[in-house]
């Protein structure tokens, strides 16, 4: 980890110059060996980027450990070294500061030394396996639809007010999150919607974050590789909500129509402020009279103090869901609802979220980032409904993750396609052969799906298939640029592959 890139830079900016002893006063720590009273310039995790004046945290990761990189640190100009292990010999030129845990001391540093951005923000965070992209984006739209400037920190992009990066992890380290909030403020905004993953909560990215309202969609089979086991996976998502990250939210916003979500809310404090959302009749903001069709969708929604027509071109149950999560957490931070469900029919949708592919062909093309076995099944059957001919199928599973993951989505897809290409989805280093291999454990009827390398093959492959009135979905990927084998990434685009691979056939979209 303390060789990883970030995407913002690490302290820098407009923010001033502190001493060391100001930003480490008051922290847990069993020692500190040098001098104090030192100007920092930047607080930093990747010991490439030391520059003279900063402060280095020597952070362990899966596969490294900081402690390998503090010589490197030291010898860069590096004022102070944090890290839970004693000072080894050959850096006794820098302050060491040792602490019980370096990235919650991150964490606690990194509000300091951007004088506490957070404070002029209203926090929302969403967590959840599936659907935590879209109820971000849905949560920053109807936001700024009421007059409140808002940032966004998420899977698909940084939206920091005054400019957009695009997003490399889905929460980042807590130092850049900071650096992020203190560009959000200058711009003016008013509140930050982020997605919180489950490794951000286990590795203390977001450890003393004040959220003022959190929100949980869901939870399926996912990250087993990192968390081992279902319950340890869910475990880490309830300390969003208990206080293991430092604080409790001030308000819970819960999915009661989920098993999980349900487990949740018998375990949240008396002090957190609840509320439901979902389809059952207990639900304290729920959908009834629900009407689904490959147009969109339609719901009465219903809230402690109002009741309104929803009419979306989200389509699918799923982004019922995703909406209702949207304006729960909007009632539970006081803001306007009726407003938001008016200015939802303007809302254009969710980069790789079921984006449509029109280049004027007679069949429906759907680019979505479905990548477990519980998105697929959603997204399929959703599709089958809506589908008047075959329901096609490219996607692939993951490399270096949950193999036990790989035959539930084949699964998934044989359940409900007709036809289906398996192919690569970001390999990393493990070889495709291998991930294949995993995934035919899962094949009830291996006439329904073929086996093909190259992702660009494949989806050449399906839409030559396609006919009219049939529906391919390609998914896995979706807003993703970029496919990843080994050490090499390669420009990827689903959508994009998918647009050339028509316009070679003469295809151009009617508007």
């Amino acid at each position: 980890m303390a060789r990883r890139m970030g995407a913002v830079a690490q302290g820098g900016g407009s923010v001033t110059a502190q001493r060391l002893g100001e930003l480490i006063d008051g922290l847990e720590t069993p020692g500190i060996k040098g001098k104090t009273e030192l100007p920092v310039t930047c607080l930093i995790t990747d010991s490439r980027r030391v520059v003279p004046g900063a402060v280095f945290f020597a952070i362990d990761g899966h596969q490294t450990s900081g402690m390998k990189y503090v010589v490197e640190a030291a010898s860069r100009g590096a004022v102070a070294i944090v890290s839970q292990a004693a000072r080894p010999s050959g850096v006794s030129q820098v302050t060491w500061v040792q602490v019980p845990h370096t990235r919650r001391a991150l964490a606690e540093i990194s509000q300091r030394f951007y004088r506490h951005p957070e404070s002029h923000l209203d926090i929302f965070g969403v967590t959840g396996t599936n659907g935590k992209t879209t109820v971000a984006t849905l949560l920053q739209y109807f936001l700024r639809a009421d007059g409140m400037p808002a940032g966004l920190i998420g899977t698909v992009s940084y939206d920091l007010g005054k400019r957009t990066l695009p997003a490399y992890r889905t929460t980042p380290e807590s130092v850049e999150l900071y650096a992020m909030f203190e560009q959000m403020r200058e711009a003016g905004c008013k509140a930050a919607v982020m997605e919180i993953s489950s490794h951000a909560i286990d590795q203390d990215r977001i450890y003393g974050l004040p959220v003022k309202v959190a929100a949980f969609t869901n939870l399926s089979q996912d990250h087993l590789d990192y968390h081992g086991t279902l319950e340890e996976y869910f475990e880490t998502k309830v300390g969003l909500f208990t206080g293991k990250s430092g604080r409790a939210p001030e308000k819970a916003v819960i999915n009661s129509d989920d098993a999980h979500g349900k487990i949740l809310i018998g375990r949240l404090s008396q002090d957190t402020q609840v509320i439901t959302f979902g389809t059952n009749a207990d639900a304290q903001v729920r959908a009834e009279n629900i009407t689904l069709s490959a147009q969109g969708s339609e719901f009465d929604c219903i809230w402690p103090q109002g009741r309104a027509r929803v009419r979306t071109a989200l389509p699918g149950l799923y982004n019922v869901h995703n909406i209702l999560t949207a304006l729960g957490m909007l009632y539970a931070g006081g803001l306007d609802v009726q407003k938001a469900i008016g200015a939802l029919e303007r809302f254009p949708g969710v980069p790789g979220r079921m984006e449509r592919v029109d280049q004027g062909q007679p069949f429906s093309v759907f680019v979505d980032y479905a990548h477990t076995d519980d998105a697929l099944d959603n997204a399929l059957k959703m599709l089958r409904e809506i589908t008047q001919g075959r329901l096609l199928v490219v996607f692939g599973c993951g490399g270096n993750r949950d193999r036990r993951k790989r035959p539930l989505m084949v699964g998934a897809v044989q359940r409900w396609a007709d036809m289906a290409w398996a192919t690569a989805d970001n390999p990393r280093k493990e070889a495709l052969s291998q991930i294949f291999d995993d995934m035919k454990a899962g094949v009830a009827a291996p006439e329904k799906i073929r086996w093909i390398d190259d992702r660009r093959e494949a989806i050449a492959a399906a839409l030559e298939n396609a006919r009219e009135g049939d529906t391919l979905l390609i998914a896995g990927k979706g807003h993703e640029s970029f496919q990843e084998f080994s050490d090499t990434i390669i420009p990827f685009d689903d959508r994009q592959v998918a647009r050339e691979l028509l316009s070679l056939r003469g295809l151009r979209p009617k508007n």
